[in-house]
């Protein structure tokens, strides 16, 4: 009798899951995508680290009137866009030799997305710097104190969008969206203080602290951004 070609080909397949089984094969191959997963959310994070470095240096510029940060932050700068350049192509290399499915393709889409808005947020803390250059021969404008409030704002939600994504926590992730209305309720009110009462003598001080705060305010939408690709990696939903 011949046997039956469904039960052979049944048994190769049992076989040669077996031998995978046996030599390890599927688990090697999850742990060779877990560690480069590890290393690309490691630098990430890193990366996350110099550009909340650069939010510091651009707060010292412009708020203390630190001449030596502000010519810091274009060198700071570099490093951060080398490290974004260097994720990217880890990122790249990922999806086309590992090909990840579901939740790690997921996560690997919203890193190379990630890493796009703190290499932004790493530009805007350098504008703040060379915009702290030009105002240091002007005197101290008297809402400063106000937009020194509005910059920690968005250095703490720089902050929490980077707690979110090293957590993978949905509740950090929406609370961001929280403080962002408050820093844009930061910037409709400056806005209308620097134009209506501008600086007596020169247009140009209150024309620089305009773009500063236009600045923050869009370091504040980057970091709500992160925090909404954390909540889309872990629950699929788009908020």
């Amino acid at each position: 009798m011949n046997p039956d070609p469904h039960n052979s080909d049944s048994s190769r397949s049992a076989m040669l899951n077996g031998s995978q089984s046996a030599l390890g094969i599927g688990s090697t191959f999850r742990s060779a995508l877990d560690l480069k997963m590890t290393r690309i959310q490691r630098d990430v994070l890193r990366m996350g680290a110099l550009v909340e470095t650069s939010c510091l240096l651009a707060r010292e510029a412009l708020c203390d009137r630190n001449i030596d940060a502000a010519k810091r932050l274009k060198k700071h700068d570099k490093q951060v866009d080398q490290l974004y350049r260097q994720i990217e192509v880890d990122c790249i290399n990922l999806i086309t030799l590992e090909a990840p499915v579901t939740q790690d393709l997921r996560l690997v889409n919203a890193l190379t997305q990630m890493i796009r808005d703190l290499e932004r947020i790493g530009d805007y803390a350098k504008d703040i710097g060379e915009v702290s250059l030009k105002l240091f021969p002007y005197p101290v404008h008297g809402a400063m104190d106000q937009v020194q409030v509005m910059l920690d704002r968005c250095r703490s939600m720089v902050a929490l969008s980077l707690l979110s994504l090293s957590e993978l926590d949905v509740d950090a992730g929406n609370e961001i969206k929280e403080k962002d209305d408050v820093v844009d309720d930061d910037y409709e009110r400056l806005y209308d203080l620097f134009v209506q009462s501008p600086m007596p003598g020169s247009v140009e001080p209150t024309v620089l602290l305009v773009l500063v705060i236009r600045y923050l305010e869009r370091i504040a939408d980057h970091a709500t951004n992160i925090g909404r690709r954390v909540v889309f990696v872990v629950t699929v939903e788009r908020r």
